[in-house]
C-alpha cells in the first residue's frame, strides 16, 4: 500500500554484474504511485537501459517493479527491451528479500532473460554496488505531484479555434548538435476537422539546419499512455518517435523534476488567458537515435526539455528561451503581446521562471514578476531586463543567422504567422542583488551554442 495519492516517489538506480552466463548492466529509472515507505506494497513504473554485451543495447527498455520487501518478501523486475538482431526479450528476476542476510538479498537480482515465444536466451546476476551507486541513487530521489505529470495530457474540450502544443528541445553533448521536434493540435476556428501536424529541425554545427515537415493527420484520441500518436509522431510521457521527410527519430527521455510553470499555475488550470505555456519536462535527459539523411546520431543523456502550449493561437509577437544551466537548473523565457483588441499595442509581457537548486525564481505569481519586467524583441539579438525586489535580472539571447530557421504556418482562424528558431543560440543569464549601494553578481550562466531559442511575429 502507499499513501498520499497526490504524489509520486522518483529515483535511479544502476546495477552491473558478470554473474549468470553474461555480463549485464541495468541502469533505470522507478517511477512509484505514491510515497514510498518500507511497508509498501506497490507496482511501480520502470525504464531505462538494458546492456547485455554481444545481444542488447537498449535505452528505451520499459516494464514494472514490484515494491513488496516486507509484505511480500519480494522486489520483482519485468523488463520488455530489443535485442541487436531485432528480437523483443523479456527480463524476469527478483531479489528474494532475506532479513537475516538483508544486505545481500536488497542488493543481488537474478534474472532469466527470454524471447516472445518463451524460450530461455540467458541468465544473468546483477547487483547494487552501495560503494559506487548509493549515494547518486539517493541524489536522483524526488516527490512529485503526481498533477505536474497531467500537464502533459492532451487540454483539448472539443472547442472550435483552439491550438494545442507540444515540442522538445535538446542538445547533444557530443557534438553539439541541437534538435526541435514540434507538434501541433488544430482545431479550425470555423468548425472544421481538427487535424495534428509538426516538423523536425537538425541543427549541426557543420552545416545549415535540416527542417522537414510531418502531417496533416486526423486527430484522433490517444492510446492508453500515450500523449498524441500519428502515422509520423507519436509521443509518451517518456518516448519520442517520428519521421518527417530525410529525418527520423527514437528518443528516450527521462527526469522528473516537476512542471515548471513559466506562465501562473493558476493560468493553465483555468485557461482564461488566451494562452499559456508549461514545461511539465524541464530538465530531461534523452537517449536513443536521431538520424539526418544516411547520418545517424546516438546521443546518450543529452540535456533538454518537453514544454506544452494551449490557447487560441499564436501571439503577435513574441520570443521565448529554454537554457539548460546545468546540474537540474533551467531557465525558461516566452515574452509575447497579445493578439486581442486593447492588448496588442501594449509592449511584450516577459514571463521568467527560474529553476535553481530545485527552488523556482522568482517567487511568487509569474504574472506579477512579468509586470516589473522588460522585453526588446529583435534579431539576432534579444533581451530581457528589469528588477524584482531587490535583485537585478538580465537575460540577453543571440540567434546565429546560420543556424536559424524560418517556418511558417497558420492559426486555428486561418491568420498566417512564422517563428525563427534555433537550438544553437548563444545566451547570459545574470541575477544581480543590491548590497552596500552597489549591485552584486549572484548567479551568472554563459551558454555558447546550447540554448533554445525563437522569435516569431505575424507573417
Amino acid at each position: 500500500m502507499t499513501t498520499g495519492t497526490g504524489w509520486r516517489t522518483t529515483f535511479s538506480e544502476t546495477m552491473a554484474g558478470d554473474g549468470g552466463t553474461r555480463p549485464c548492466e541495468l541502469r533505470l529509472d522507478v517511477d512509484v504511485p505514491g510515497l514510498l515507505h518500507p511497508l509498501a506494497d506497490v507496482e511501480a513504473g520502470l525504464r531505462g537501459r538494458v546492456r547485455i554485451p554481444g545481444l542488447a543495447d537498449d535505452p528505451a527498455a520499459t516494464g514494472t517493479l514490484h515494491i513488496a520487501p516486507v509484505a511480500r518478501r519480494r522486489i520483482r523486475y519485468r523488463l520488455g527491451f530489443t535485442a541487436l538482431d531485432g528480437r523483443r526479450l523479456h527480463l524476469d528476476g527478483w531479489k528474494s528479500v532475506s532479513f537475516r542476510h538483508l544486505l545481500r538479498s536488497m542488493t543481488t537480482l537474478p534474472a532469466t532473460v527470454t524471447d516472445e515465444s518463451g524460450a530461455v536466451v540467458t541468465e544473468v546476476v546483477v547487483r547494487f554496488d552501495l560503494r559506487r551507486a548509493l549515494g547518486p541513487m539517493l541524489r536522483s530521489a524526488r516527490l512529485t505531484r503526481a498533477g505536474d505529470r497531467d500537464d502533459l495530457a492532451p487540454r483539448w474540450d472539443g472547442s472550435p479555434g483552439r491550438l494545442e502544443v507540444w515540442y522538445t528541445t535538446l542538445t547533444d553533448p557530443a557534438t553539439g548538435t541541437g534538435f526541435w521536434v514540434h507538434h501541433e493540435l488544430v482545431a479550425p476556428a470555423g468548425g472544421g476537422a481538427p487535424h495534428l501536424h509538426g516538423w523536425a529541425t537538425a541543427f549541426p554545427q557543420d552545416g545549415p539546419p535540416v527542417f522537414a515537415r510531418f502531417g496533416p493527420h486526423d486527430w484522433t484520441e490517444p492510446a492508453a499512455g500515450h500523449v498524441l500518436g500519428t502515422p509520423a509522431a507519436t509521443v509518451t510521457p517518456h518516448r519520442l518517435t517520428g519521421s518527417a521527410g530525410t529525418l527520423s527519430w527514437d528518443l528516450a527521455g527521462d527526469g522528473e523534476a516537476g512542471t515548471l510553470f513559466t506562465f501562473p499555475r493558476w493560468a493553465w488550470r483555468t485557461g482564461v488567458l488566451p494562452g499559456a505555456q508549461v514545461v511539465p519536462q524541464p530538465s530531461a535527459r534523452f537517449t536513443g537515435e536521431i538520424r539526418v539523411g544516411d547520418r545517424t546520431l546516438r546521443v546518450d543523456r543529452a540535456p533538454g526539455a518537453t514544454a506544452h502550449i494551449y490557447g487560441h493561437g499564436n501571439a503577435r509577437r513574441w520570443a521565448w528561451l529554454h537554457a539548460d544551466l546545468g546540474g537540474g537548473d533551467v531557465a525558461e523565457v516566452v515574452a509575447a503581446v497579445s493578439t486581442r483588441p486593447g492588448l496588442r499595442r501594449l509592449p511584450p509581457l516577459p514571463f521568467v521562471r527560474l529553476r535553481v537548486d530545485g527552488r523556482d525564481w522568482p517567487a511568487g505569481d509569474p504574472l506579477l514578476a512579468a509586470l516589473r519586467l522588460r522585453a526588446d524583441l529583435a534579431l539576432p539579438t534579444w533581451r530581457v531586463h528589469g528588477r524584482i525586489g531587490d535583485h537585478r535580472l538580465t537575460i540577453e539571447v543571440t540567434q546565429p543567422p546560420e543556424h536559424t530557421v524560418a517556418v511558417d504556418y497558420a492559426d486555428p482562424d486561418g491568420s498566417p504567422a512564422v517563428c525563427r528558431n534555433t537550438e544553437r543560440a548563444d545566451a547570459l543569464v545574470l541575477v544581480e542583488r543590491r548590497s552596500g549601494g552597489r549591485w552584486r553578481t549572484v548567479r551568472e550562466w554563459r551558454l555558447d551554442g546550447t540554448a533554445h531559442a525563437e522569435v516569431g511575429d505575424r507573417a
